[in-house]
């Protein structure tokens, strides 16, 4: 599933503050990448479009809260 998602394709949360302490997404029909805003080049976790709708309706409804 690894693929080379262009840069034009990567964005960030509108509430991200400008600092380098975000991750970055892109959205392919067969992928989402997501990278480290720190280190770019570093590498990219890809994933499916399913398991990314599962994560962000997981982080939505708390399931990682701490506390």
């Amino acid at each position: 599933m690894a693929g080379n998602l262009a840069p034009p394709a990567w964005r960030k949360s509108s509430r991200s503050a400008n600092n380098a302490h975000c991750v970055e997404v892109a959205l392919t029909g067969e992928a989402v990448g997501v990278r480290d805003t720190k280190d770019r080049q570093g590498g990219t976790l890809t994933v499916t479009p399913a398991a990314w709708a599962g994560f962000v309706h997981r982080l939505k409804h708390g399931h990682y809260d701490q506390g």
